[in-house]
């Protein structure tokens, strides 16, 4: 017996999938409207001209923030389940969550007196 003929739905169904994305893009690109003008054609589609070079040099402080928030929310995430199951741990658990919480907190405050949380 060929070992084939146990997948044959798994065989139809990978077909199916491939090809649907190829008819998706195949149908969108035949119903949509071609109006390429000159504003279509420019950088923004806004019509307003752009001014300045596209490449401008970023603040690090913006970085800084985002990755601070980052932290706090990872942390937040890792968090609620040790809340929710709070009554069933032990002491123990109670310290590796003190612990936890301590890490990001050190962190901030290096932060902080590093003047990385300074928006001037």
């Amino acid at each position: 017996m060929i070992q084939s003929q146990k997948y044959e739905y798994f065989w139809i169904f990978l077909l199916i999938i491939s090809s649907l994305p190829i008819i998706i893009f195949s149908v969108s690109k035949l119903i949509t409207p071609e109006n390429e003008g000159p504003e279509k054609l420019t950088s923004y589609e806004s019509g307003i001209e752009p001014i300045g070079e596209a490449y401008i040099q970023f603040q690090i402080r913006y970085y800084m923030f985002a990755l601070v928030f980052a932290i706090f929310d990872v942390e937040t995430v890792f968090l609620y389940p040790w809340a929710m199951s709070f009554y069933d741990f032990g002491v123990l658990s109670f310290i590796e969550a003190l612990i936890f919480i301590l890490i990001p907190i050190v962190g901030s405050i290096y932060a902080w007196q590093k003047g990385a949380l300074e928006w001037s």
